[in-house]
């Protein structure tokens, strides 16, 4: 029996225009999906235990991209069990172990589809465990390329590297296309969380962005822009300039609302964050719904979103600066 833990992340900067070679900088965060993996004599029983559902077991054989036959919603079962059989074949073919079964435990502390790497960090916990169960060792770098396969597979093509190589690997990094690394120095970030219970669409929300960039030119400069964002916000992280990040932050915010991917709950966390003094905030990850990152060293700004309507949860979360690691 091997346990493995990855990380979630924020994104600084870059979300959706990352899918299109812009750069992006996603930061792990201490929040982290637990996965126990057990060999087992064929098939897979799963259990999923996540802060923002009820926890159940499935159990099938055969094929791991067969669907299991369970009474849950096909959302529900798309957005707890669709990644890890990807991510179980993944360590089935690392090991050349393709009929290896498995007994999968996974508890998170990350919520599911709010933009905080959820899915991301079930796909490198199990990577990871499954292969050390099976015997093979695999380094953080391999397991963030076949953790990319995974969420290439399950979103048709729409995903970047940037979630998973960010579980996989811990702290600050920068993903452009396939250039992936991170970025040294960086060891502490003060991040405050707003979460607003939801879930985005994520699929919906990248395509509605397409559409907009397909049909309209200034609708493909703001996707430009935000990556000409994430190249002085590079630059004011390295130089740990945190009022200019904040700053950047806000922008990016703005050019991700003019993009269609805010909500009024985020605009409302965001604006809660920066009138208690936050030096900046914005959304992250795909938008819709979940939550938004804010930068503020004192307490006001967890405080301020407390107490704002449409506010579940308010948290800090520090800088991870480890990825994923067997426990």
């Amino acid at each position: 029996m091997v346990t493995a833990s990855a990380p979630g992340k924020v994104y600084l900067f870059g979300e959706h225009a990352v899918v299109y070679g812009e750069p992006a900088v996603p930061c792990a965060i201490e929040r982290r999906a637990r996965v126990t993996v057990e060999e087992r004599a064929e098939g897979l029983r799963v259990h999923l235990d996540d802060l923002t559902l009820d926890g159940f077991t499935i159990e099938y054989s055969g094929d791991a991209t067969d669907r299991p036959d369970v009474n849950v919603s096909e959302s529900l079962v798309e957005a707890g069990v669709g990644y890890i059989n990807e991510a179980v074949e993944q360590a089935r073919d690392a090991a050349d172990a393709p009929d290896a079964g498995f007994e999968i435990s996974v508890e998170s502390s990350i919520p599911l589809g709010a933009g905080i790497g959820s899915s991301a960090a079930v796909v490198v916990g199990v990577i990871k465990a499954a292969t050390a169960e099976l015997g093979v060792e695999l380094d953080a770098r391999e397991v963030a390329e076949r953790a990319y396969r995974v969420e290439h597979t399950v979103q048709d093509g729409e995903a970047s590297r940037a979630d998973t190589f960010c579980s996989a690997m811990g702290g600050a990094v920068r993903v452009e296309g396939d250039d992936c690394r991170r970025i040294e120095g960086v060891d502490t970030l003060p991040f405050v969380i707003g979460y607003d219970g939801g879930a985005g669409d994520t699929g919906a929300l990248v395509a509605g962005v397409r559409q907009l960039r397909s049909e309209y030119d200034f609708a493909a400069d703001t996707v430009e822009a935000v990556g000409d964002i994430v190249r002085e916000g590079e630059r004011a992280l390295q130089a740990g300039d945190l009022s200019e990040l904040g700053e950047l932050m806000d922008f990016n915010h703005g050019l991700l609302s003019a993009l269609g991917v805010s909500s009024r709950s985020l605009d409302s966390m965001v604006w809660a964050a920066r009138d208690a003094g936050a030096l900046g905030a914005k959304l992250t990850g795909a938008g819709g719904n979940g939550c938004v990152v804010a930068l503020d060293e004192t307490d006001a700004t967890e405080t301020a979103l407390s107490y704002t309507p449409g506010c579940e949860n308010a948290f800090r979360a520090a800088l991870d600066t480890e990825g994923v690691r067997i426990e």
